[in-house]
């Protein structure tokens, strides 16, 4: 298994290396050092109490010091995605291959040249202060801190397919006719690792593709997944490795107390070979026991509480679940303006239709029964917010279909309803149709899940007068801008708005070099002198 960015001509990019930077922070509460950067940073926020006579509220601004450290060195870094055969998986790695290489192809326009249009990391931008004039600064989003350049990344994984990462890209047929051709035969090199296979928890359609398998029992596989890994990072000379779930969405596994509820419980019932135990699960079991990142791209509840509680005590980092691509991003941003601007959304109607693998293994009830769970929870946290719309454990209607319609291949159709109660009773409908190329929304959301989660592997943090450097909680919140269904540390909100999602890692960023969060208060402008 060649790495794409060791096979020959590979140019390296002319800008953006890994751990660039676009400023300097001038504070006393920064400081640099030849392999870090550590803040001080003041965290304000407010407490809020209610006087159990009067029923008042009472609002405590409160602060609470931390200090950060961001190791500089980015060093090598690997992704290994399950699936790498899937739309998703070649489809991105021939984007890579593309980008790094500086490539161009014929279009019915004209010459296209390969970029990173869809990354939140790669092609946009934050706010970094105001210059002398007034006048807003802005920097890359992935310059605000050393961070991964999807260019140096080391590519490998698995599939249950033994095609090559070429045929699977032609198989595929996302990117065009003349950029396959020019990138072929490098992914011809590539061949994916042999993967976990059940078929209980995928798509009985799911089977012919199925010719790459690791044999054996559980256990027998997950050390076969670790020693995967060890021998990826190894054979690399990586630092680090990250694992991505990028494969077909799997159906629920069920939650029982004394199998996979707590870490201990989930080892045995491996060891034991129990049938609740999904080849996803197996994965993030042995990323975890390898000290590798593990972040599940689909929506099935791979996260189980016993990989958490593994997560927790191997102090690795977890992530999911399920990529927010298109009709869920537009859902999150909709949903909270309505609400919001004060009105009532009674009925969400969400209807789409794919015909990429994707939407074939969507087509069997379980597995449609996951995606639906993970798309419904979306407006959870906005209609919650605003007890002036919606009493108590009311909340809008919410329906979602999908079909699989093989013609229209990987150009995804999404139409959705928005039935609002208004003033005086009045009613207003917004209806949405959305053509969207399933895979490459979902492909730039690999990098930025691969870019953030491994950015959080070289923060620490102490607060008050701990003494001690921690890294962050296990579970890694700060990806849920890229995710439809979050998946939080426990007794923590869900948040979905996906402009608070945002607003949270630009903020966390920024707190990482000592600089205060970012408003639109605009003062400057408004209190003139």
């Amino acid at each position: 298994m060649s790495p794409i960015n060791n096979l020959a001509n590979a140019a390296a990019p002319a800008t953006g290396a890994s751990g660039a930077t676009a400023f300097k922070v001038d504070s006393p509460n920064v400081r640099y050092t030849d392999d870090s950067i550590e803040s001080t940073y003041a965290y304000d926020t407010t407490v809020v109490s209610r006087d159990s006579a009067s029923g008042k509220l009472s609002a405590k601004p409160t602060q609470v010091r931390y200090q950060f450290r961001t190791k500089t060195n980015v060093g090598r870094v690997g992704l290994m995605m399950v699936g790498w055969g899937g739309n998703n998986g070649s489809t991105l790695t021939a984007s890579i291959l593309a980008n790094k290489q500086g490539i161009s192809w014929e279009t019915r326009k004209g010459p296209q040249s390969a970029n990173y249009y869809g990354s939140l990391m790669m092609a946009s931008t934050v706010k970094l202060g105001v210059d002398a004039q007034l006048k807003d600064v802005y920097v890359p989003f992935n310059e605000v801190v050393p961070m991964a350049h999807p260019n140096d990344v080391v590519i490998g994984g698995w599939d249950i397919s033994s095609l090559s990462i070429g045929d699977a890209m032609r198989r595929a047929q996302v990117l065009p006719v003349d950029l396959q051709r020019r990138v072929y035969d490098e992914l011809a090199q590539l061949k994916p690792l042999p993967s976990v296979y059940y078929p209980d928890f995928i798509a009985a359609n799911q089977e012919d593709r199925a010719d790459n398998l690791i044999g054996g029992t559980k256990q027998e596989q997950l050390d076969h997944l670790r020693k995967d890994i060890r021998e990826f990072k190894q054979a690399n000379g990586l630092d680090r490795v990250i694992v991505m779930w990028t494969a077909n969405t799997e159906r629920y596994a069920d939650i029982a107390a004394g199998v996979n509820d707590t870490a201990d419980n989930l080892l045995q019932s491996i060891a034991n070979g129990h049938a609740e135990v999904s080849p996803s699960t197996l994965f993030a079991v042995a990323s975890i026991l390898e000290g590798a990142p593990f972040v599940n791209g689909s929506p099935q509840n791979t996260l189980v509480p016993g990989v958490i509680d593994l997560a927790e005590r191997e102090r690795s980092f977890v992530g999911g679940d399920d990529f927010k691509s298109g009709q869920t991003k537009i859902k999150s941003v909709l949903a909270e303006f309505l609400v919001n601007a004060g009105i009532k959304p009674l009925a969400i109607t969400s209807y789409n239709h794919l015909g990429n693998n994707d939407g074939y293994n969507l087509s069997a009830p379980a597995q449609f029964r996951s995606k639906e769970i993970s798309k419904s929870s979306v407006v959870d946290d906005m209609v919650g917010a605003n007890n002036l719309l919606y009493k108590k454990n009311e909340h809008p209607d919410h329906t979602i279909v999908i079909k699989y319609v093989p013609s229209v291949g990987d150009s995804k159709r999404a139409l959705d309803e928005y039935v609002s109660e208004i003033f005086m009773g009045g009613l207003n409908t917004i209806s949405i149709y959305n053509t969207c190329e399933d895979s490459l929304l979902a492909s730039p959301l690999i990098i930025d899940l691969f870019m953030m989660t491994e950015l959080m592997t070289r923060v620490t943090y102490r607060s008050g007068d701990d003494t001690e450097w921690r890294p962050f909680h296990s579970v890694l919140s700060i990806l849920s801008y890229m995710l439809k269904a979050p998946v939080v540390p426990p007794n923590t909100p869900v948040v979905n708005a996906l402009a608070k999602q945002r607003m949270a890692m630009e903020n966390i960023m920024r707190a990482f070099v000592g600089l205060a969060p970012n408003n639109e208060m605009l003062l400057e402008h408004k209190a003139f002198h």
